[in-house]
């Protein structure tokens, strides 16, 4: 089959002919990969920043049609449409694995993630985790499902984790990226009042699209972003923040705008954060950290989605000889929302009619 590789740290993918995947755990899932997408974690495969085994299929954002399931899979049949899962072969055992449904991720005996430390889905078949992987509801098509599998779980979480509450105000630092623009929405429709910072003209206009009533140009420096914001909260700052952007000044500013005893949600990954001794100690703002999304978690974002009826900005590329293309695109911070590849365009073609999925931008 073909797949999009790793095979050097600081190089460009390469397009391989590999060995199809064959042989399934009890666990898993033998999928045929209809889309997948970019996210800025691959960026950071790339250069190495995670102990991934070379050569490795990149994409942790991949969505398909189950072909086979392995023998102790429940809930998962042959022809399902499949959201993967991210971790695979979670160890069931650690403290993790027995606690809330949003810890399991961070089994530190898991296989990997798929995409990131084992094969991912740029590639004609991938295998995921049926413990970690949702159906995907019928009014979602593959090319909105594929940037959820990460971008909307992680967005979603920060969401919850920041502890706000409906008629609150919620800053999102990166408002108008990937999982910014996801955030966003998925704010609104809890009845949040959300305050979207960005820095990109691109951004600032995705912010606007969907949705976002008040929008603040970072560019405009801290001291006014913050006098702006506090304009609009009547004095006290965001009630929290959401940092999404891994610019080396953006945790700075999403603590400087948040209220006293505010809590900050760290989304991003920067190899470094740059944050004010100040804001931490004299006005006592809670930092926390955030990465997925559980299961459960994904399945109530699937259906805030398909309910509210959201819809993630997506720029298609067909065939996997466009993804060193997406990558390009990804780097160049000019295009909005995110990149999605379709590798099997018939199947991706008849989901389509099927669902009437609205294609916001072809590329």
């Amino acid at each position: 089959m073909t797949a999009v590789q790793i095979t050097e740290f600081h190089k460009p993918y390469e397009i391989r002919h590999i060995e199809t995947p064959r042989i399934l755990r009890p666990y898993d899932l033998f999928i045929k990969t209809v889309a997948a997408s970019l996210c800025h974690t691959d960026v950071m495969v790339i250069e190495g920043n995670f102990p991934t085994e070379l050569p490795c299929t990149a994409s942790h954002e991949g969505t398909g049609i189950v072909l086979e399931t392995g023998c102790s899979v429940e809930g998962f049949k042959k022809g399902d449409r499949v959201l993967s899962g991210l971790p695979r072969n979670p160890c069931t055992e650690c403290e993790d694995c027995r606690g809330p449904d949003d810890y399991r991720q961070y089994c530190t005996h898991v296989e990997g993630q798929i995409g990131t430390i084992v094969d991912g889905a740029f590639a004609e078949y991938h295998i995921a985790d049926s413990r970690t992987s949702c159906l995907i509801p019928d009014g979602i098509s593959f090319a909105e499902a594929a940037p959820l599998a990460c971008a909307g779980r992680t967005v979603y979480r920060s969401i919850i984790a920041s502890g706000i509450q409906t008629g609150e105000w919620l800053a999102i630092v990166g408002a108008g990226g990937g999982l910014g623009h996801l955030g966003v929405q998925f704010a609104l429709a809890k009845g949040i009042n959300v305050i979207a910072i960005d820095a990109r003209d691109e951004g600032l206009k995705l912010c606007t699209k969907v949705g976002a009533k008040h929008i603040i140009d970072a560019r405009n420096g801290l001291d006014s972003v913050v006098a702006e914001l506090r304009d609009l909260t009547g004095g006290r700052g965001a009630d929290a923040t959401i940092n999404v952007s891994a610019h080396r000044t953006s945790a700075r500013l999403a603590c400087a705008v948040t209220k006293m005893h505010g809590v900050v949600v760290q989304t991003a990954g920067p190899e470094d954060l740059s944050i004010s001794a100040f804001d931490l100690i004299f006005r006592d703002i809670r930092i926390k950290g955030s990465l997925l999304a559980g299961r459960e978690g994904t399945l109530e974002m699937l259906s805030q989605y398909e309910k509210r009826r959201l819809k993630v900005e997506i720029n298609l590329f067909y065939g996997l000889d466009q993804v060193p293309v997406m990558l390009e695109a990804l780097h160049s911070g000019k295009m909005m929302g995110k990149a999605v590849c379709i590798v099997d365009r018939e199947a991706f073609e008849v989901d389509g009619s099927m669902q009437g999925s609205e294609i916001v931008r072809l590329a």
